[in-house]
């Protein structure tokens, strides 16, 4: 938040930090997890001119996020499931406001085709945001 719009000086590194993160789950609890959830809301908030070029990686990483988190069968509990559903959802919306709808133009697919109902109702919510 600090660094506001010169974070982009830092964005090809910190990139690389949470898409390392956010593949790696780091226990029941999430923490790391959630914590660079709130990090890439803040550096798209603060980087948006930027994040059209970092589309593709970033929409990549955050459905595998869904997914993963969907599908892993570990001791995580509900609470914290839901909270980076919410968190990853929350991240797609702001990248689909930064890239001027893109994001709802490539998820068309991916929610018709999706037949699992958190990660559809995550995607509805991204494809039903203004």
């Amino acid at each position: 938040s600090r660094l506001g719009i010169l974070i982009v000086r830092h964005l090809k590194r910190l990139e690389r930090v949470i898409l390392g993160y956010l593949e790696v789950s780091d226990g029941p609890e999430e923490k790391t997890r959630l914590g660079i959830l709130e990090t890439l809301q803040c550096t798209i908030e603060h980087a948006w001119p930027r994040m059209p070029c970092r589309l593709p990686v970033l929409l990549k990483a955050l459905l595998r996020l869904l997914w993963d988190v969907h599908t892993e069968r570990g001791p995580t509990p509900e609470p914290v499931r839901a909270a980076l559903l919410h968190g990853a959802t929350q991240c797609l919306i702001l990248l689909d406001r930064c890239c001027q709808g893109q994001v709802k133009v490539l998820l068309e697919g991916v929610h018709s085709s999706c037949e699992e109902n958190r990660v559809r109702e995550c995607l509805r919510k991204v494809q039903e945001s203004s």
